[in-house]
């Protein structure tokens, strides 16, 4: 045999296909939750549990620290990228599409240049391309979507028009540059 090839019995024996991707977060977005944001994320029925656990976690934690908790640096809170990626967990755990009986996570890469990766880690319920494609397109559109209701974005490489609309005007004047329709200012 000179061909390579790949064995897909494994796959076909198990019943699920393995997505394994990775969102890249803009690190400029992680923050701590504000209070009001906190109390806003205890209606999302996804983090009810999550919620609750975390913050009887946290304050145990915190009141074991005494008076030096007073102080922000000594104290943990929530963070937004933390309980987004509890959500996008509970929220696969939840997915009719994944399969319940093989490993699901949500986990934080090494951050790079190109931001947090957070990579997705599960498997589909179907072996068939086509569906195992749509499901694949259908999680991380919803999830994509829904970044901002975290305060979070994703990373995105500046384009030319970005370093058009950003850099250029502020070093070289506004009316050094040529107008939306190609015609000189």
């Amino acid at each position: 045999m000179s061909e390579s090839f790949k064995n897909w019995r494994g796959m076909q024996a198990s019943g699920g296909r393995r997505i394994k991707r990775s969102l890249f977060i803009d690190a400029s977005g992680v923050r701590f939750l504000r209070d009001d944001e906190e109390l806003r994320m205890t209606q999302v029925h996804l983090l009810t549990d999550y919620i609750g656990r975390k913050q009887a976690e946290l304050k145990a934690w915190n009141e074991a620290q005494g008076h030096s908790a007073q102080l922000s640096a000594n104290r943990r809170r929530m963070t937004n990228l933390g309980t987004f990626r509890a959500y996008a967990l509970a929220y696969l755990k939840s997915h009719p599409d994944i399969q319940p009986n093989m490993t699901c996570m949500v986990r934080q890469m090494q951050t790079t240049a190109q931001g947090v990766p957070l990579e997705i880690y599960c498997f589909t319920r179907t072996t068939a391309w086509a569906d195992y494609e749509r499901i694949q397109g259908d999680i991380f559109d919803y999830l994509l979507a829904v970044l901002p209701e975290f305060g979070l974005s994703l990373y995105q490489q500046p384009s030319g028009n970005d370093l058009r609309a950003g850099v250029l005007p502020a070093v070289l004047g506004a009316s050094h540059l040529p107008t939306l329709d190609n015609k000189s200012a």
